[in-house]
């Protein structure tokens, strides 16, 4: 079998015994006796004081592709950076045809006559500005004959900003 296809098959597998409710499967908040913070319990013992804050996740997405991803960063640093400096990256994501366009690309439309079939994504000229403004903030990457990509570096992080602004 090809690598591609043995890692898919793998994560298939790995699904199935999630969804089967397979025990060793099931993250610990779900096994009896598992503990919902362990993630939270681990950080405080790396970083004590003035502690961290963490994202971490492993994403399959429905084009096939999977991506692990954790980074996690003091809060000194977090309260010391210019956040200023961060409004172009969020600015970039604060229009819904942009998160629309996101969430479009990370499902397989890919190129620019894919994505401009979406009639809720505009006009031509509507869908070049709001891909440029992505592109530049680096939460797309455009590759060659208008095909874009979510890089994979950025892929747990935009779910996890989707999902700390979720009520």
């Amino acid at each position: 079998m090809e690598d591609g296809l043995e890692e898919r098959l793998a994560r298939l597998e790995r699904r199935v015994e999630r969804l089967e409710g397979d025990d060793e499967a099931a993250p610990a908040s779900e096994q009896p006796g598992g503990d919902v913070f362990w993630a939270l319990n681990e950080l405080k013992v790396r970083f004590a004081e003035p502690g961290a804050v963490m994202f971490t996740g492993t994403v399959d997405l429905p084009t096939g592709e999977h991506y692990d991803w954790q980074e996690g960063r003091t809060a000194d640093d977090l309260l010391d950076t210019d956040w200023g400096e961060l409004a172009p990256a969020l600015s970039a994501l604060s229009h819904p045809v942009r998160l629309l366009l996101l969430q479009e690309i990370l499902h397989g439309a890919r190129t620019t006559s894919e994505l401009a079939g979406h009639e809720r994504l505009g006009t031509t000229g509507q869908l070049y500005h709001h891909l440029r403004a992505l592109v530049t903030a680096g939460w797309l990457r455009a590759g060659a004959r208008g095909h874009y990509a979510v890089p994979g570096e950025r892929v747990v992080p935009l779910l996890t900003v989707l999902a700390a602004v979720r009520r």
